[in-house]
């Protein structure tokens, strides 16, 4: 016989309310108990919102009004599950109040497979690097890449090589604001020499001398192309979707974004490490050597890492910080998450909507329920 499956913790009213005094964030989804203290300030809703529902039964409010929460929002919190409540269910608690019988078994019937996650019948061996285990999900990939959940993952066998493909997030900073300040006041001071010139054509026949007046313009350039390559980077190798017959761009895909997908409040990978973003800079750097005057494109590209500073820092910040409501970063907040799990295929701006206005991938607005 198959051994019983073990039976879920059981919570008094009187045990839910010491905790709640506390400051532990509980709500309840009929019997079902959630603790959500690790979370609030995940939400894009914002901590308050979150804290305001402490104690209660929040299934209403996953069906909406403002919006219905998506079946991934529904299998994250049951992530969080930690017991029932005893007694009846129906009764109203001192800061919360009952679920009817007929939204329980509404629940019941929408969302059958919504149940606590058993890592043992995951499709991966979580006890394992999983780089080498998602090639072989084939045409499963897909649907499991887009399933968030709360562990962090490990990539590599190698402790060595698995540090490199993490970092604090404070690291971009120390890293690259230095630098780029030293190419500005560098790239600065050769414009102000008066002798860097840009060619309009093939010739030396029509050119323009740059001078130190346009750093600036060139600098905030910078910002702006930053912009749209992250947009595009996200768009379309971030979210490339992989052959399901191909073991190799799975891997890769999962190696670039996929992870940070599966588990995207890892705060250790949620900014670029420094390893391979040196290789992305210096590819950009490359880039713009290339195709312009060493002072030119050392001033645009200034301006790039400067871009490439804000858009990690904006990103770490969407996930773990908890910004004012009404706020822009508010707003993006909102934006980012509902890119996690509900619109993995729009919404690809981190830092600004501009492109995704631009080039139509704006998440669409939810209808609102008419009142009745």
């Amino acid at each position: 016989m198959a051994p019983a499956p073990p039976r879920a913790a059981s919570f008094s009213p009187a045990e839910l309310q010491r905790r709640l005094a506390a400051g532990a964030c509980w709500v309840r989804r009929g019997a079902r108990l959630y603790d959500l203290t690790g979370f609030v300030r995940h939400h894009p809703g914002g901590e308050q919102l979150l804290r305001s529902r402490a104690g209660q039964d929040i299934s209403a409010d996953l069906d909406g009004p403002p919006h219905r929460h998506s079946a991934n929002a529904r299998r994250w919190l049951e992530q969080y599950y930690v017991g029932d409540l005893q007694g009846d269910p129906q009764g109203s608690l001192e800061n919360g109040t009952g679920t009817s019988a007929e939204t329980q078994k509404t629940d019941l019937e929408i969302e059958p497979r919504l149940k606590e996650v058993d890592w043992e019948k995951d499709l991966v061996d979580w006890k394992k690097p999983l780089l080498w285990q998602v090639g072989h999900l084939g045409e499963k990939y897909d649907e499991w890449v887009h399933q968030p959940v709360i562990r962090p993952i490990r990539l590599f066998h190698s402790d060595f090589i698995e540090s490199l493909s993490k970092t604090v997030w404070y690291s971009v900073p120390i890293i690259w604001v230095p630098l780029m300040l030293y190419l500005s006041w560098s790239y600065y001071q050769t414009l102000a020499q008066g002798n860097v010139r840009l060619f309009t054509s093939f010739t030396t026949e029509y050119s323009v001398t740059v001078r130190k007046s346009m750093f600036p313009g060139l600098f905030v350039l910078g910002m702006f192309l930053w912009s749209l390559a992250e947009y595009l980077l996200h768009r379309f190798l971030f979210h490339m979707k992989p052959p399901s017959d191909s073991y190799y761009l799975i891997t890769l895909h999962f190696v670039l974004h996929g992870q940070h997908h599966k588990a995207p409040f890892d705060g250790s990978r949620l900014v670029f490490p420094p390893v391979p973003a040196s290789l992305l800079i210096a590819a950009f750097y490359g880039l713009l050597r290339l195709i312009l005057p060493e002072a030119v494109g050392g001033s645009i590209f200034a301006g790039g890492l400067l871009g490439y500073v804000f858009y990690d820092m904006i990103h770490y910040y969407l996930h773990f910080g908890s910004p004012h409501r009404g706020s822009f970063l508010y707003t993006m907040k909102a934006h980012h998450v509902k890119h996690h799990f509900v619109h993995q295929k729009s919404g690809f701006g981190i830092s600004t909507k501009l492109w995704d206005y631009f080039f139509n991938t704006l998440i669409p607005e939810e209808p609102h329920p008419k009142m009745q």
